[in-house]
Parts: C-alpha cells; sequence; structure tokens
C-alpha cells in the first residue's frame, strides 16, 4: 500500500531526506530527535491549540461562496485562512515552531520569506514570546510587498535583504541557511513551507494539518459529509496545500489538485511549474523535483505571485506528484489575475494572489453540479493590491 506519510528516514518515495553540510547535523539531528516528543506532550498541544483559538482566531470559516457556484455549476467552498490574525495560513507553522524552540531552549530565530506573510508571521510570534527575529528577504521582494515589509520591521524583526541570484525566494533561503550555519547552537532556523531537511516537511505539514482537521467537522456540519469530492490549493512550497490535504491523504475518493504557477507560460522560461518542468534533485536539503537546468545548476523561477516563485516543491509533493495522487495545473499570471478579480467582484473577497491560483482552477476543470469543492484561501490579497489595481487599470480602457 502506498503511504504518503514520512518514513523514518524522513522519505515520502523517492523524496526527501536530509542533504546538509556538517555544521548543520547537531541542529537537524536535535529537531529530528526531539520534534514528536515535544509536539505531542499534553502541555504543548494545549498551549498550541488554546493559541490558535484566542490569538489566531481559528477555527476559519468555511464559506459557502453562493455567486461562484452558481457561475460555475458546482458547489464550492472556501476555507477561509485570509481571516487569520495576520492574514494567511502561515501563523499556524509560525505558532508551532516558535513553542517547539522555546522548548528546545534557543534565543533567536531567523526565516525566510518570498511574499512576506511567513516573515510577517514569524515576526508576530517573536514579538508575542520576547524573542529575537531576523528575516531574510530578496531585494526584488522586499520592493514589490512594501506592505508585508513594514509589518515586519513594526514588529521588531530586523530584515536583511538578499541580493545574489534573482533576489527573491529561493536566495533569502540560501541567506538564511548560511546564516544558521554560523549561528548553529542557538538560533532556530523556522522554516515556512514544507521544504528543507527532514524533519521539516513533515513538522510543517503537521502545525498546518489543522486545516483539514476543522475542514472535516465543518463540511460535516454544512454538507452532511466530512469527505468533499475535490480540494484545490496554490503549491509554492506546498505548506496551506499540505494543511489542506493531510487528513484527506489516505482518502483516495477525495481528488487533490495544487495549482502552481505557470507565470508567463510554462514554455516560455518566465515560469515556477516545477511539475511540468522540473526533475528530481537536491534543493535546500532534501530531494525533490526542481527546476534546473543540464548540469544541474537552478533555474531561477518566475511568477507574478512572490509566494509561488520558487524553483522547487515540497518532497510531500513531488511524492504526490510521482504516485499520482494529487493532480497538478499549470496556471498563469493573467489566469490568475483574471480568477482573483473575478472573486472580488462576486464575493467581495479579496485574495491572495497566491490563492488566485487555485481558483483559477475552476475554468480549467469541469466539475459535476452536485460536487463539493474545497478552494483553499491560503491569504488575504491586500499586500498584493499594487499588483491588482496595475491589472485593473490595464484591463480599464482611458
Amino acid at each position: 500500500m502506498t503511504t504518503y506519510q514520512v518514513n523514518e528516514r524522513g522519505y515520502y518515495g523517492n523524496f526527501g531526506g536530509a542533504f546538509i553540510p556538517e555544521m548543520l547535523y547537531p541542529n537537524v539531528e536535535e529537531l529530528r530527535t526531539r520534534y514528536l516528543d515535544i509536539i505531542e506532550e499534553p502541555s504543548f498541544q494545549e498551549e498550541f491549540q488554546q493559541l490558535l483559538k484566542d490569538y489566531v482566531g481559528r477555527p476559519s470559516p468555511l464559506y459557502f461562496a453562493k455567486r461562484l457556484s452558481e457561475k460555475y455549476g458546482t458547489k464550492v467552498y472556501l476555507k477561509r485562512e485570509d481571516l487569520n490574525h495576520t492574514g494567511a495560513h502561515k501563523v499556524n507553522n509560525t505558532l508551532g515552531q516558535i513553542l517547539l524552540a522555546k522548548r528546545l531552549g534557543k534565543k533567536n530565530i531567523i526565516a525566510e520569506t518570498g511574499a512576506g506573510q511567513h516573515g510577517v508571521a514569524t515576526a508576530t510570534v517573536c514579538a508575542l514570546m520576547g524573542m529575537d527575529c531576523i528575516v531574510y528577504m530578496g531585494e526584488v521582494d522586499i520592493e514589490r510587498q512594501k506592505p508585508n515589509v513594514g509589518r515586519m520591521k513594526l514588529l521588531g524583526a530586523k530584515v536583511i535583504p538578499a541580493m545574489s541570484g534573482s533576489r527573491t525566494l529561493k536566495d533569502a533561503t540560501n541567506e538564511a541557511m548560511r546564516h544558521w550555519i554560523s549561528n548553529p547552537v542557538d538560533t532556530h532556523y523556522i522554516i515556512g513551507s514544507v521544504v528543507g531537511p527532514h524533519p521539516y516537511p513533515d513538522m510543517v505539514a503537521r502545525f498546518q494539518s489543522v486545516i483539514s482537521e476543522e475542514m472535516k467537522w465543518q463540511l460535516k456540519e454544512q454538507t452532511g459529509k466530512e469527505d468533499p469530492d475535490c480540494i484545490i490549493a496554490c503549491v509554492g512550497g506546498g505548506s496551506h496545500a499540505m494543511g489542506a490535504f493531510y487528513h484527506y491523504l489516505d482518502r483516495e475518493q477525495v481528488r487533490l489538485i495544487g495549482a502552481e504557477a505557470a507565470g508567463l507560460g510554462i514554455s516560455t522560461g518566465e515560469s515556477a511549474a516545477t511539475t511540468f518542468i522540473g526533475r528530481a534533485g537536491v534543493l535546500h536539503g532534501s530531494k525533490t523535483l526542481l527546476m534546473q537546468t543540464e548540469d544541474g545548476q537552478v533555474v531561477e523561477p518566475y511568477s507574478i505571485s512572490a509566494g509561488l516563485d520558487y524553483p522547487g516543491i515540497g518532497p510531500v509533493h513531488a511524492h504526490l506528484h510521482d504516485t499520482k495522487r494529487a493532480d497538478f495545473f499549470a496556471v498563469t499570471d493573467m489566469e490568475a489575475m483574471a480568477a482573483g478579480m473575478e472573486l472580488c467582484r462576486l464575493e467581495g473577497i479579496i485574495p491572495a494572489v497566491e490563492s488566485a491560483h487555485a481558483l483559477a482552477v475552476l475554468k480549467k476543470e469541469q466539475f459535476k453540479e452536485n460536487e463539493v469543492v474545497v478552494i483553499n484561501l491560503s491569504g488575504r490579497g491586500d499586500k498584493d493590491l499594487e499588483t491588482y489595481l496595475r491589472e485593473l487599470k490595464r484591463k480599464t480602457p482611458h
């Protein structure tokens, strides 16, 4: 039987593991040997659940999108992660990891961020717990996500620009890894997605699994059954997609769809649709699918969305793709913008451009009238206002 959970060596099928420099071995090994015991402690769970409820504002609603459903002739529900404190799903994971870091006796926190949502969520929990915080962010992303940079600074974090490569998420991750290698004893690295060396992909998935845990009882309450017919989520590294899929992985009757950023098109060289143009290799400490040249150099990704322009995907998603447990769709910038603006007009909800990629699947796939389709709305669109307004200006003739 195919399993979709990580094995004791940190692998999901052919993908995963921990490919790390020797300097990081003690850190990663400490995490690997202790993370499950710590997060399964009743006192940990009690504190975590209490903060998810009173601080984050969970459960996030499962909203029946009536007008969107009418337009596409199916039953569309939106899991509203955009309504969490900090405006995205990221805080589920940062909260879990900072509680873990405290119990490991760490004093300093580092993180990487693309769209800034993970950076804001990390800065938020560091302020909450009184810990020092450094966030690495690509110079390009700093420019296009100014509101989130302002939030991080206001919360007391130090934002350091990554100036190498494409100066986006991949490069911010490289810089954070370098910092961790230089400060291994007192620092915990809060990775923001289901990427990196084992145990990170599993640990992040567990913290995000609260999404599908809630989805089960919310669907039961609203539709009479726990299982939807389909769950759709955007995939960059893939943490919120993993959170939405988690409790349904072994329920083969539930279709799982990941929406990747095709940028200007998968054959243009300006894309981040890893499952379409990537192949197996090692990126940021794990074996996964990544975009690379013939000689193994990482190809610079591109997407209009700062949170999706990552050259790989988490090893668990590589496994879901490999085993055909999940279907992956490539969504272009234009398709995502149209879907995002449609949600604004039909439901009065401005989604993050990342989430708009998932919404675009409704135009690409025909669902039946009585099917229940859950779209995970990973974040809100405040941070992308300039991007939307540019698109609005382009579409509105003078």
